[in-house]
């Protein structure tokens, strides 16, 4: 929750197939075809786009990348440059092995962020390297002035740079997210993290979350996933063990491979362990369709963003 809302409910406080499942084929002239690979011909690859289908000739194509793929850990260390999304966010829908949690801190604390506002505070994290980020409407909600502090390593040591150039890209308050954008002129690649699957979690699996409970900056806690399905208000959230806390909002929480399941945003504020978090595939959703949820600074309130129809054009007689 952020410091400065509390939820409508009195026992509940706030905790300041897609494009992400789609194939791409990076062609040779820089641009690239997104969609689902039929098949792979020795003279062409056969790509689904949805309202049609394209046969690339090979000599045209680049690179391939497909869905829920993900760069190995090792090739990331090699080269840094390397770690860089293909598309605007990495998604995984595979298993991937378990990893201790103070390991996985150490690789992808920097990507948790702080977000101040004048009226409190809240978490986020990048969603890829070019300062995109994800937290909770309710952190930022009626807010124009919006800081983000990040923690980048240096040396082995921690430094906290405040980002204040900060761009509302779009809202969804029905399910509690916003996307943001860092646009100072100076700000570097950011760490960022990989989206997991919600739906591939069972009851009594181990999660964490990392956020700034209370402005406790860059916090771990850990816990188990106590159900997939607890509604409220209408909504299905992920509710955890995970201790959840003012601040948290809009911070991630993860699985044991280091993928985002969720993000953080109330509590129960009469009990304890009992945290709730938004499914990392209404997250998604969001990011797929963020152009119908586009921010309007003449309209900051609406959650919707209408697009004008399409034009009726009009023939001549003789069809000119």
């Amino acid at each position: 929750m952020s410091l400065k809302k509390q939820f409508v409910l009195p026992a509940l406080m706030f905790c300041a197939a897609t494009l992400a499942c789609a194939d791409t084929v990076q062609l040779k002239d820089k641009d690239a075809v997104t969609g689902k690979i039929l098949a792979e011909k020795p003279d062409a690859v056969v790509v689904d786009v949805g309202y049609t289908v394209l046969v690339i000739p090979r000599n045209d194509v680049e690179k391939i990348s497909r869905a829920g793929e993900v760069l190995p850990p090792a090739a990331a260390a090699i080269n840094p440059l390397l770690n860089v999304a293909p598309q605007f966010y990495t998604a995984n829908a595979l298993a991937t092995p378990a990893r201790d949690v103070s390991d996985l801190v150490k690789q992808i604390g920097e990507a948790v962020v702080q977000v101040r506002t004048p009226e409190g505070l809240g978490s986020g994290f990048f969603i890829n390297a070019d300062g995109y980020l994800i937290t909770n409407f309710h952190v930022i909600e009626g807010e124009t002035e919006i800081s983000v502090e990040v923690y980048h390593q240096n040396d082995g040591q921690l430094q906290r740079d405040t980002y204040k150039q900060v761009r509302i890209v779009a809202i969804n308050k029905f399910h509690d997210l916003s996307l943001l954008h860092i646009e100072d002129k100076d700000a570097p690649k950011f760490k960022w993290v990989t989206l997991g699957s919600s739906d591939a979690l069972s009851v009594g699996d181990s999660v964490f979350a990392i956020g700034s409970p209370l402005g406790l900056e860059r916090t771990v806690t850990q816990g188990i996933i106590s159900t997939k399905t607890r509604e409220l208000e209408g909504e299905l959230y992920l509710q955890t063990s995970t201790q959840i806390n003012p601040g948290n909002s809009g911070g991630p929480l993860f699985n044991l491979a280091g993928e985002v399941v969720g993000v953080t945003n109330m509590k129960i504020t009469f009990g304890e362990g009992l945290g709730f978090a938004i499914p990392v595939e209404l997250v998604k959703n969001f990011l797929d369709h963020r152009d119908a949820f586009a921010y309007a600074a003449d309209n900051p309130n609406n959650p919707y963003r209408y697009l004008p129809p399409p034009s009726y054009t009009k023939h001549k007689p003789d069809g000119k």
